[in-house]
């Protein structure tokens, strides 16, 4: 935590100089008003004289105006700083996890990154705001109390002597026993997290197998524990201002019992005992101020290291440096002796993948369901790096390849086509932000989209909710596709792209692409063999290796596999 917070608070140190030197002023300010307060009952009101009351109220009013003048700025100084620190860390949390490949996003899990992005960086937020309102302003009040204090009489201070240790014990005791509590909760927070993730994102799969009752179960469970640990931690938070205001009850008793005896035998006057008596009640205060500080130092601590879990991973997909960006052809791709792993996986998924692909062709990818088609075809963006062999674009390992320069040469349509919460035109313009509009509506129109965007409310400006939900699942695919042609990229790559689509609009959007595509290396992963047949190359994908590379007549003569899927769909179609 302490290396986070030195690392992100360093640009404002400024800042922080001054919060220190107002806090310091101010509490020093503070710290004088007991003894004034004690000069004019001691020299004013017991000796009758008003001028002098007078003379020492004035003095006294200005001190309290010093006093909150300076805490004024130097909150405002703080609550600036903590918020450019809150600020600070989610803008570092958001681009580490944007150069996260997907092994990294699934290791940690999207409600775990939610929760660190957010909730754990305002954990932090709270301490720094709580350091430079509290923090400071604690260690100043309670040394200069002991001084002044003493200033005031000598003979009560074995009850500061006393009573602060006895503080400071029962906080140690009650600290230690939050600590673990509070690490324990941010992890029942992510377990939360995930299950409401997955409740909405799978809301109708719950419905339509009648699981409300099981999904609830599973929600009351972690939200039970959630909250028995909470409940843990609060009582042993509840038991913390109790003991200090016991402690600083008796404290002001004993100081009202033994004082009192000493300003009886005239060892002491009334002044400095209220003096004395004010000054104990501040280093009370300022122990129940650091009480304050620390009850938030054990949540800080387990959200800044799990912050620093994120943004300490390095990606396995680091960019090159320098990389490449100039490339000399356009749109070649080649796939040499190309084999892949997960991590931690016993076997590879797949295994010595060659093929070319050249502007200007179609290379089609068909195989089993788990054979590794998107994983193949997301070697190409580096989603995923290949474990063994080399995937070259334009004759440049792409690993050399400077990622803007990649990324800008392809159109990827995902086999889970997403859209973001926005309108139709947002949504293209993520392909290419400054498009016109009637390069949006040619997009369209060669998706096969034009017709149900123009019927919806607004048009172009229709909304569209996160995920594309309010849209049908073929109407998703098709504003996904026309995203990725609207950029008219040098590869295109369609990962089962068509299977939401009928076979009348699947027809009509492959043969608009052709013009657009004529120049450009197609990609495309389908189920459906009518979609490909066309296709220059298709290459068969049988557990992890490619048995079969050719045109669809060759293949159908040559490859078994290939020989299978026509005829399993064949029969499919005719039953």
């Amino acid at each position: 935590m302490l290396r986070l917070l030195r690392e992100h608070l360093r640009p404002y140190g400024a800042a922080m100089a001054a919060v220190v030197a107002l806090q310091l002023t101010g509490t020093i300010a503070s710290l004088f008003l007991p003894a004034i307060n004690a000069d004019i009952i001691d020299e004013g009101v017991v000796r009758g004289d008003t001028a002098f009351i007078l003379r020492a109220g004035a003095v006294m009013l200005g001190v309290s105006l010093l006093h909150m003048t300076c805490t004024v700025v130097a909150i405002w100084f703080g609550a600036r700083t903590a918020m450019a620190l809150g600020r600070d860390l989610r803008a570092r949390a958001f681009h580490r996890v944007l150069t996260f490949s997907a092994h990294e996003v699934s290791r940690f899990g999207a409600p775990s990154l939610l929760t660190r992005s957010t909730n754990d960086v305002q954990q932090l937020q709270t301490l720094v705001m709580t350091a430079f309102t509290m923090l400071v302003v604690a260690p100043i009040m309670m040394v200069g109390g002991v001084v002044m204090a003493l200033r005031e009489d000598v003979g009560l201070s074995w009850l500061v002597a006393a009573v602060v240790p006895i503080l400071a014990a029962i906080v140690t005791l009650l600290m230690t026993r939050m600590v673990p509590k509070f690490r324990e909760m941010q992890r029942h927070l992510d377990r939360i997290n995930q299950i409401l993730r997955e409740q909405l994102a799978g809301i109708r799969v719950v419905r339509a197998f009648v699981r409300e009752p099981l999904e609830t179960r599973r929600f009351d469970e972690g939200n039970t524990r959630l909250t028995d640990v909470a409940t843990s931690a609060g009582r042993w938070m509840a038991a913390m201002f109790p003991s200090v205001m016991l402690v600083m009850n008796v404290s002001t008793t004993a100081v009202l019992w033994f004082g009192g005896a000493r300003v009886e035998s005239g060892a002491m006057q009334i002044g400095s005992l209220t003096a004395f008596l004010t000054y104990l009640v501040q280093i009370l205060i300022s122990v129940m101020l650091s009480v304050v500080m620390l009850m938030q130092v054990p949540r800080a601590a387990a959200a800044a290291e799990r912050l620093s879990e994120v943004l300490d991973t390095e990606p396995a997909i680091a960019p090159p440096a320098p990389g490449v960006r100039a490339l000399p052809r356009r749109g070649h791709l080649a796939f040499d002796r190309v084999g892949f792993r997960f991590p931690g996986a016993d076997q590879p998924l797949l295994r010595s993948i060659s093929f070319t692909a050249q502007p200007g062709t179609t290379l089609a990818i068909v195989g089993a369901t788990g054979t590794g088609k998107t994983t193949l075809v997301s070697l190409i963006p580096r989603l995923f790096e290949a474990s063994e062999g080399h995937v070259r674009l334009d004759g440049v390992d792409i690993r050399e390849i400077d990622p803007e320069t990649l990324w800008s040469r392809i159109g990827l349509v995902p086999q889970r086509a997403y859209l973001f919460s926005g309108t139709v035109a947002s949504n293209l313009r993520v392909g290419k932000p400054g498009a016109t509009e009637d390069e949006l509506w040619a997009a369209l129109e060669i998706a096969q989209a034009r017709g149900f965007v123009e019927a919806m409310p607004g048009g172009l400006e229709a909304p569209i909710a996160q995920g594309g939900t309010n849209v049908s699942g073929g109407q998703r695919q098709r504003l996904a596709i026309a995203r990725a042609v609207i950029r008219r990229p040098e590869v295109y790559l369609f990962d089962d792209a068509f299977s939401a689509l009928d076979v009348a609009t699947d027809a009509r959007l492959r043969a608009a692409l052709k013009p657009i595509t004529a120049d450009a290396t197609v990609v495309i992963v389908a189920q459906r063999v009518a979609t490909i047949a066309d296709a220059d190359q298709i290459c068969v994908i049988e557990g992890g290796r490619m048995v079969g590379l050719g045109t669809h007549d060759a293949l159908r003569e040559t490859c078994p596999t290939y020989a299978e899927i026509i005829d399993s769909q064949r029969a499919a179609e005719d039953a």
